[in-house]
């Protein structure tokens, strides 16, 4: 009776073969990638938190790409923080400074760091209190928006030159008008970080008064010497893992340019360790119709 049944178990892995292990393997070794949205935030197509991490984990999830994108079900800090504990990597969409999600969480996600999990940070979710968020921030992503240092001017840079970067792969030069922060506070001499765009803002960006997020000296200095400035970047921490920073996507509608979505999939992919393709990261176009979809409800914000 044994026998028999040794010999139909042999005959079953026979005829199902080799391809039911290595898929079954690949499904195992997934990447994943878990998304943190913030409450809703600024008006109507401003500040989509929760929509705009839909559309890059829609992208991850059909690109055919060894990746499994997974969405914290409410907004804010993951109730169960056990979501985070297997991610290759945590992107995080969300209000900054003193609303930042990480705020009160940061030795618990300093944790996930320090273990090499990567993380990327969009837009308003870049801007850390100084002290311990601001210096967590640098270690995490090398660098971070800073009050009375860094600025929001709403701008369309031309984004043409791109480094050697895996993140730049399949990226074709672009322009989008958004609110792209500016004059980041880099690590020391930015060492481990790679600019990856990068324009000379117009001086209409500064024509606002000095203020925390509108101008300062140093900001206005740098842009008269003809400095271009750092609007997303990567880096390599020293002890490992990696972080990228990305200001824009204030305009939930930036989420429809092609090269805009590639970056920050490619980012995605990149921090997560998984292999770029050569082209980017595939994604669906982005209709008039799809941009308007799982949009928060902001009857109360401004």
């Amino acid at each position: 009776m044994k026998t028999k049944v040794c010999l139909s178990f042999v005959c079953a892995m026979l005829f199902i073969g080799p391809e039911f292990f290595t898929e079954a393997a690949v499904a195992e070794e997934r990447a994943k990638i878990v998304f943190i949205s913030g409450q809703p935030s600024h008006g109507p197509m401003a500040h989509e938190h929760r929509a705009g991490n839909m559309i890059l984990a829609e992208a991850l999830n059909r690109s055919g790409l060894n990746v499994e994108a997974v969405l914290v079900p409410h907004p804010g800090y993951p109730d169960d923080d056990s979501i985070l504990h297997d991610a290759a990597t945590v992107v995080i969409f969300c209000t900054g400074h003193t609303g930042h999600v990480l705020n009160p969480h940061l030795d618990e996600f300093d944790k996930l760091m320090k273990a090499g999990t990567g993380v990327v940070m969009i837009h308003w979710a870049t801007e850390a209190e100084k002290g311990k968020p601001g210096d967590k921030f640098l270690e995490w992503m090398g660098g971070f928006c800073d009050l009375d240092w860094s600025v929001n001017p709403h701008w369309t840079p031309n984004f043409k030159d791109f480094p050697d970067h895996p993140i730049a792969n399949g990226v074709e030069p672009f322009r989008v008008n958004d609110e792209w922060y500016y004059h980041m506070r880099f690590v020391k001499d930015m060492q481990g970080v790679t600019p990856i765009l990068s324009d000379l803002p117009p001086p209409e960006t500064l024509r606002r008064p000095d203020g925390p997020r509108s101008g300062n000296p140093a900001v206005r200095k740098a842009v008269a010497a003809g400095e271009k400035q750092v609007v997303a970047w990567a880096y390599e921490r020293p002890t490992g893992g990696r972080g990228f920073g990305f200001t824009g996507a204030h305009n939930h509608v930036s989420w429809q340019d092609e090269n805009f979505r590639k970056v920050v999939l490619n980012a995605i992919l990149w921090t997560a360790n998984v292999e770029v393709p050569k082209e980017g990261c595939p994604s669906p176009v982005v209709s008039d119709s799809r941009i308007k979809e799982n949009l928060d409800d902001k009857r109360n914000k401004r």
